[in-house]
């Protein structure tokens, strides 16, 4: 579910990634960037209307977490990308941040074209899970980083808050978990196209919190396009 225009808001249902400035691989992180222009079908992962060296210059400006110095610096050793689609985030984010990578998405085609799409550097996704996340348990004790894009849209409260349960106890020590999604400005909205639905920041919290984990930091993504809802990034452990 990429980002897309808001409707009025309803309750009827009740309830950037950034990293330091001297880090060489920002190039990535700013091309990772563009990828949420692009329209969300396996035969598409070119169709970016916007550059990377747009999104570079659009008030992009890096800092935290994953690159950290200290005794509480996340590792890159191993990484789980969550409704990983073809592996655009695969691709363009993780493998070039982590020695290897784990994908689940609900659709085994979609597994299979990553296969061909993520080229020689595929040989570093170790597993490519075929399952939904409201029944997907990672690994224990095994991810720096599980990374979860414009996916929590298609599961309930209780899936959500479950499926973030399992992840905090497939976390290695210091690792977090990561949260990038569109949020309503207002209550809980559905989307009558594909049956997602966008919850507000407030509720997104709760759930988090109802899993126990930690919320580090939480970052609205600047310079979108006002008739589109805002997109945040969380990160967690």
């Amino acid at each position: 579910m990429l980002p897309k225009a808001h409707p009025s808001p309803s309750t009827e249902l009740g309830s950037s990634f950034r990293v330091a400035p001297w880090d060489p691989l920002l190039h990535v992180c700013w091309e990772s960037f563009a990828l949420q222009w692009v329209p969300h079908t396996p035969s598409c992962p070119h169709g970016c209307p916007i550059s990377p060296l747009w999104v570079a210059r659009s008030g992009f400006s890096p800092s935290w977490l994953l690159f950290q110095d200290g005794p509480n610096r996340t590792g890159t050793t191993r990484a789980l990308d969550c409704g990983a689609g073809i592996g655009r985030i695969t691709k363009r984010l993780l493998l070039p941040l982590f020695k290897t990578v784990d994908m689940v998405d609900v659709t085994e085609d979609f597994l299979t074209k990553a296969k061909s799409y993520l080229g020689e550097e595929g040989r570093r996704v170790r597993n490519y899970f075929c399952c939904g996340l409201q029944d997907f348990s990672p690994e224990p004790n095994s991810y720096d980083v599980i990374w979860i894009q414009w996916v929590i849209g298609h599961l309930t409260d209780n899936h959500l808050s479950d499926f973030l349960k399992r992840c905090r106890a497939g976390l290695r020590p210091n690792g977090i978990v990561v949260i990038k999604d569109n949020m309503a400005q207002e209550g809980v909205i559905m989307d009558d196209v594909d049956s997602s639905v966008c919850r507000d920041l407030d509720v997104v919290r709760k759930i988090i919190r109802r899993a126990g984990l930690h919320l580090l930091a939480e970052e609205r993504q600047e310079n979108f396009p006002d008739e589109i809802y805002h997109v945040y990034t969380f990160a967690m452990r």
